[in-house]
């Protein structure tokens, strides 16, 4: 007897840097506790963006060829055996970690600290595991989340770089009546932004190096003032760049009038300048909270924080951030968010989406946040 021909579907491969390779891969029935989900929208952020430039982000360098995407959602088409809570023609987003669910993180509630955690796209672990690139994939039907009819598939996708910040402000005890500050307003930005107004922020504000990315924040009301950091030359001692570090920020301070600083500080750009500006751009006793991803080991005025109380942390992922997430979404409350999607592209056309990324402009030289793949 002859074998059953599988069907086939569409993936975006990336094999290294700049080499992303359309496919049509056998499409697999989902296995025990799985459901199939065909891929409707896809969102690509800055992990994505150094893996199709570099072949890496940071220390995870590709292997193996991997499909990207993480922020997604879609339509359930089949359940697998044991598959719980779902059925065909279901519409949910999709939260790319796999946590192992049996550690002392996961038993914690934090299992984004899971040592086991498999994450769609990262090429942390070997075998990598694929991304959300593709027409249809399969995915543990714990991590599939049910949406409201009132959040579109865009919105959904915009779940998971709102979890990052779901996460963050949880950590960070973000409460009514804080006054924030958020360094960098591309799309991670922009996110801290709406969420702290959405939680009763007293007052938010953001400080980026780009005019047009802190317009397009303060038109829309993300954020109520905005301050563009001058492009200097760099500093030719570490001295020199601490002082120039607290002598812009103190400046920015000013200019809001706030010179004493906000009680919470979102650093979103994951630059050396800026996290060492947020230190000094928190009141005594507030705290900074990092979020964006970028220079590997950073110089600190740890003196500055420790004398006046400013606590650091750190924040990975999320955890336990999808129910909210969507729910904030379908609430409303974050006014335009849809506006931050500024382009949207087809699966087969994904090498040109990455591409207009890097440049950060289209062709017409309109500005370039939030793509969005889309698959038929």
């Amino acid at each position: 007897m002859s074998p059953v021909a599988l069907p086939s579907q569409r993936a975006v491969v990336l094999y290294g840097p700049r080499d992303l390779r359309v496919e049509e891969r056998s499409l697999w029935p989902p296995q025990l506790n799985h459901a199939q989900v065909a891929v409707k929208s896809t969102g690509l952020c800055g992990s994505d963006l150094h893996y199709y430039l570099e072949g890496r982000n940071g220390d995870f360098a590709l292997q193996a060829p991997l499909v990207l995407g993480h922020e997604s959602a879609g339509v359930v088409t089949a359940v697998g055996p044991g598959a719980k809570g779902l059925v065909p023609g279901q519409r949910v987003a999709i939260e790319a970690g796999i946590m192992c669910r049996d550690c002392s993180y996961c038993d914690a509630g934090r299992y984004n600290l899971c040592k086991g955690l498999r994450f769609c796209s990262s090429a942390k672990t070997f075998p990598h595991l694929d991304g959300t690139l593709q027409a249809r994939m399969n995915h543990p039907a714990h991590v599939l989340h049910p949406l409201p009819d009132n959040v579109s598939f865009e919105q959904a996708a915009l779940a998971e770089p709102l979890s990052v910040l779901l996460h963050a402000s949880r950590r960070a005890n973000l409460v009514a009546g804080q006054s924030v500050l958020v360094f960098g307003v591309g799309a991670i930005g922009v996110l801290a932004c709406a969420l702290a107004k959405s939680w009763g922020a007293s007052r938010v504000v953001a400080i980026d190096i780009n005019q047009a990315r802190l317009d397009f924040a303060k038109t829309n009301g993300f954020a109520s003032q905005t301050y563009c950091l001058p492009m200097v030359d760099k500093a030719k001692t570490s001295d020199e760049q601490l002082k120039r570090a607290k002598e812009n920020v103190q400046i920015a301070l000013e200019k809001f009038n706030q010179p004493d600083g906000f009680d919470l500080v979102f650093e979103c750009t994951g630059a050396e300048p800026c996290i060492q500006m947020s230190i000094h751009a928190a009141v005594t006793g507030g705290k900074v909270m990092l979020v964006g991803m970028g220079s590997r080991n950073v110089m600190l005025p740890l003196s500055a924080a420790a004398l006046r109380e400013v606590d650091i942390q750190g924040s990975f992922r999320y955890a336990n951030t999808y129910p909210a997430a969507i729910s904030l979404l379908a609430s409303g409350k974050l006014k335009n968010i849809e506006k931050l999607i500024t382009h949207r592209i087809d699966l087969k056309d994904t090498a040109r989406a990455f591409e207009l990324l890097a440049r950060g402009k289209d062709e017409d030289g309109n500005m370039v946040i939030k793509i969005m793949i889309q698959s038929s």
